[in-house]
């Protein structure tokens, strides 16, 4: 074994070069028979010295990975490209009975008038054709003398009631406002009136049935209306209006009568619903 020269640059221990020598070693020393104890510790208090010596912040290099252990670069992923457009349904040539059907169900239901684009999309047919159908309904209308006509107002189409038959719609009216309120009415008109302002669905709640049509007829004769949105559910909240209190002769809902009194006793009321 070589001795050490303090002015001799120390070279960076291989650990695999070192064990390598050692192993060499030892198996020649016992070819020659020579395997004696003593050297080896001789080594080991050689190996301790070299392993003091050695920096604290001295790191291991680390190994190089052989070429077939690099790992396989990851190829980037591709922008995603734009999505391909959905293409419009075919347009179908329909039969006139099933496009004048058509035409008439939908001219019943809007509010407002409605362009022939809205009505070709809506029947899946070219705008020629709803124009063709629009001009013949309106042609049968005016043929027959129907209650009804169809005109074009702006851009848009809409039925409307024909004027030869104006006063039997305004006779109708005026009776319809000056006839007595169903007994539905007057209790969905009750619950308004004690629990204002209110939505439907409270109020259906309470009347356990539903007031859609109740509430139309209330808000028409102009005993009800509606005053904004309720913050939680964003239903319409109702409430009565100064004509309703015009009806019942009273200046303010503080006149309105207590309910208390009105109410049944709690015996009758349980033998009326067992259940409850």
């Amino acid at each position: 074994m070589t001795e050490d020269r303090p002015d001799q640059e120390r070279t960076p221990i291989s650990w695999d070069a070192l064990a390598a020598e050692l192993e060499a070693t030892r198996r020649e020393a016992e070819e020659r028979g020579e395997a004696d104890p003593v050297a080896w510790d001789a080594v080991a208090a050689e190996l301790a010295a070299r392993v003091g010596e050695r920096p604290a912040d001295e790191q291991p290099v680390p190994a190089v990975p052989a070429e077939d252990e690099l790992p396989l670069a990851v190829p980037p992923r591709p922008e995603p490209g734009p999505e391909p457009e959905v293409e419009p349904e075919p347009l179908e040539l329909l039969d006139p009975v099933e496009l004048l059907g058509g035409l008439e169900a939908l001219l019943f239901v809007v509010d407002d008038p409605v362009d022939e684009e809205t009505l070709a999309a809506a029947l899946r047919c070219s705008e020629e054709q709803v124009r063709e159908g629009l001009a013949a309904l309106a042609s049968g209308y005016d043929e027959r003398s129907a209650g009804i006509a169809l005109r074009r107002v702006g851009e848009g189409w809409r039925l409307y009631t024909r004027d030869d038959h104006a006063a039997v719609v305004e006779r109708y009216l005026g009776e319809g406002q000056r006839s007595r309120l169903t007994q539905a009415a007057l209790e969905t008109l009750a619950v308004i009136a004690y629990r204002q302002p209110v939505t439907r669905a409270r109020v259906a709640g309470i009347r356990g049935v539903g007031v859609d049509g109740v509430m139309r007829t209330l808000i028409t004769r102009g005993l009800v209306r509606e005053v904004g949105s309720d913050p939680d559910t964003g239903g319409g909240l109702y409430v009565t209006t100064p004509l309703f209190l015009e009806r019942l002769g009273l200046t303010g809902l503080d006149e309105l009568p207590a309910l208390a009194p009105l109410l049944p006793e709690t015996s009758a009321f349980l033998d009326e619903h067992p259940d409850a």
